[in-house]
């Protein structure tokens, strides 16, 4: 029997996961492209991410999703496609692709999955839009047609969505923009305010990850590049743990609160089990050390990390598209009339 030409999507702000059953292997692109003139792309992905930060006036390098959201239609479109001949030559007459999306998407949203899908070698695919809740609940392993009450948050590159999942469905879902982008700027703003010298958001990521440490007193340092505050001129400086944390805590509180207020609009059955079961929290942004710590001391109840990381959702799309007891809950868009 001949295996379906299958594919699972996330379409993330900061890059795109795919999922090719035919292989079983998942592709990590950034969801990055660059444009000459406003008119000629002239890389995609992780090619147009080396240019980041490094390019001419008249070269543009952007991320054409917002928020987890579609900013620009024809910028994914052109992502998208090219990733997928990247990832293999041949999809097939009719492939299935199964987007994941947030919740609260307008029906003109939901037409602008559509329109990307269905371009050039995808023309005729069939096309499943799956909740991106119900994505990462699959593979966090949470039994969606038996929980009493199950939240996961999910901490992006530039949103953290907040869900609740009760009675086989997603009875709540709120997204707010907090992220890794914000991180990064805050640690880009703080060391300019105090050390008088700018890096960029690429060297903030870095050491984000190295130098930070929620809630402890870790004492690091890394020498970085970056450029004078005063002069403009290249030269090295110092950050600390101790600024990289001062940075990161107003962003990672504002998701402890935001957490809160879902809680406390939750049904008390429901969230009683949460407190008892505990969060889950995942997305690319969980990598900084210890914030699971942290947020489990700030909301007074256990929350699990998933080791997935960003990869959660592509890896619940997974489990969706291998097993066909999971299809409910992918549903279909109709093209406009």
């Amino acid at each position: 029997m001949q295996i379906r030409n299958v594919y699972g999507i996330d379409l993330g702000t900061s890059t795109v996961k795919i999922y090719d059953l035919k292989k079983d292997t998942i592709t990590k692109e950034k969801n990055m492209i660059a444009i000459r003139n406003r008119e000629q792309v002239i890389a995609v992905g992780n090619y147009a991410y080396e240019m980041h930060e490094r390019t001419p006036s008249n070269i543009e390098v952007i991320t054409p999703m917002s928020n987890g959201r579609i900013a620009n239609v024809l910028m994914v479109e052109a992502v998208l496609h090219t990733l997928l001949h990247r990832c293999t030559r041949h999809m097939g007459y009719r492939p299935e692709l199964y987007f994941s999306v947030p919740c609260d998407m307008t029906e003109i949203e939901r037409r602008s999955y559509y329109t990307i899908a269905h371009k050039g070698a995808l023309k005729n695919c069939r096309m499943y839009l799956v909740d991106k809740p119900i994505a990462d609940a699959l593979a966090l392993g949470i039994p969606i047609n038996r929980t009493k009450g199950s939240m996961i948050v999910n901490i992006g590159a530039q949103s953290t969505e907040i869900s609740v999942i009760a009675n086989t469905r997603v009875i709540f879902s709120r997204i707010i923009q907090v992220g890794g982008k914000q991180f990064n700027e805050s640690i880009c703003n703080l060391n300019r305010r105090k050390n008088n010298f700018q890096i960029g958001s690429k060297t903030a990521k870095r050491v984000k990850i190295a130098l930070a440490d929620l809630g402890t007193d870790k004492k690091e340092a890394r020498k970085v590049r970056g450029v004078d505050g005063a002069s403009g001129l290249p030269m090295e400086g110092i950050i600390t743990s101790s600024l990289v944390n001062e940075a990161l805590l107003s962003g990672v509180n504002e998701i402890g609160e935001e957490i809160k207020h879902a809680l406390e609009r939750t049904p008390p059955q429901i969230h009683d089990h949460i407190q008892k079961e505990g969060i889950y929290i995942t997305g690319g942004s969980t990598r900084i050390p210890n914030i699971d710590r942290y947020l489990s001391r700030q909301l007074g109840c256990p929350v699990q990390l998933s080791q997935y990381y960003d990869l959660c959702t592509i890896c619940g799309l997974k489990e969706l598209i291998t097993h066909d007891a999971l299809h409910r809950w992918a549903y279909t868009v109709n093209k406009k009339k």
